[in-house]
């Protein structure tokens, strides 16, 4: 097994993995390895390169995903990426949905893995940074362990170290992205046995993961864990992980009020820019996931997003403040209910 401290990493979602919701992560853990959308090679090229591509350096570990399947437009993004800092880069070939598909990207490529493994080669190549895979344990109704082998046997060739694995199939035709989430089963022995089969890789598990109990199972088999949506609904699942997993001192564990204190003065800049409160708002929704005060909390943040007026900061520390005194009441500030 790798004997540096474990990879944990929170996915890749899209329209929910925003400058802002990193951010937000980043006030809960200092050491939690964060991830952009999946941002598609041509956007970079032809779009609004600083509204995809800028963020705050707090924000530090992140990765930036691509999606491509062209080498040389892979090559060109990686350089534009590398040059506003981004220190690693990913290549999705895990999206199974039929507009990526539509694209000859996500992971549809896994049928083709000499193509991935030149992409892998054009992005290092381009952009100078270490560049990892976000894949599936196989296709549609396929479970041949062989050619999940073969894929990552290929891929590492080029370079690749990394590999980060979602344990179900995709399939591509007949399941909707949200389906190919839940219902083709979780097989986290193809990913251990991977491990195993390539001891000198990265392996990381992605899929099904919820707890803190889990993750320690976990991370006796594979180098590290990515967490999904369950880091969206219930973020404050990570603010143990700086202590429990990187032996962080515990008073660098914000409270979930002093977490949401924190975030005022990054809302009062966002204001001011003229952004709308709601692009930030809607990503703390799930801050009091499991605690005193978190259907106070939902609700008036709601509301706040929803009808937003000129004292919306008044309203916001007074809202911190009534949730501070059911946290006291409580006698539990933190209240981390996953174990």
């Amino acid at each position: 097994m790798n004997t540096n401290p474990p990879l944990i990493s929170i996915a890749p979602m899209l329209d929910w993995s925003d400058r802002h919701y990193r951010y937000f992560m980043r006030q809960i853990s200092q050491k939690v390895i964060l991830y952009s959308e999946m941002i598609v090679a041509d956007a970079i090229l032809h779009g609004h390169r600083d509204r995809l591509l800028s963020f705050n350096p707090l924000e530090q570990k992140l990765v930036l995903q691509l999606g491509g399947s062209d080498p040389k437009k892979l090559y060109q993004a990686s350089a534009i990426a590398a040059s506003y800092g981004y220190t690693e880069l990913n290549l999705n070939c895990g999206c199974p949905s039929p507009r990526v598909q539509s694209g000859n990207f996500g992971a549809c490529l896994m049928e083709d893995p000499l193509l991935v493994a030149d992409c892998v080669r054009a992005m290092q190549d381009g952009g100078g940074v270490p560049v990892t895979i976000k894949q599936r344990i196989g296709l549609d109704y396929n479970y041949d362990y062989s050619l999940l082998t073969k894929f990552v046997d290929l891929v590492a060739e080029a370079g690749c170290t990394t590999f980060i694995v979602h344990a179900r199939n995709a399939v591509l035709h007949g399941l909707s992205p949200k389906d190919n989430r839940e219902v083709p089963p979780l097989r986290y022995d193809f990913v251990y046995r991977l491990k195993a089969d390539f001891p000198q890789l990265n392996i990381i598990l992605n899929g099904g993961i919820k707890t803190t109990s889990t993750i320690h199972e976990h991370l006796n088999q594979v180098d590290g864990v990515m967490l999904g949506r369950e880091a969206y609904h219930n973020p404050y699942i990570c603010a143990d992980f700086d202590q429990e997993f990187y032996q962080l001192a515990p008073q660098v564990c914000l409270s979930r009020t002093e977490v949401a204190l924190a975030m005022l003065p990054y809302l009062e800049r966002h204001v001011a820019n003229g952004g709308r409160i709601h692009h930030v708002l809607r990503h703390m929704l799930g801050l009091f996931h499991g605690a005193k005060g978190a259907k106070l909390w939902r609700q008036e943040l709601s509301r706040q997003m929803h009808a937003p007026s000129t004292k919306w900061r008044e309203d916001y520390l007074k809202l911190l403040m009534d949730l501070e005194e059911q946290q006291e009441h409580s006698g539990n500030k933190n209240n981390v209910t996953a174990t």
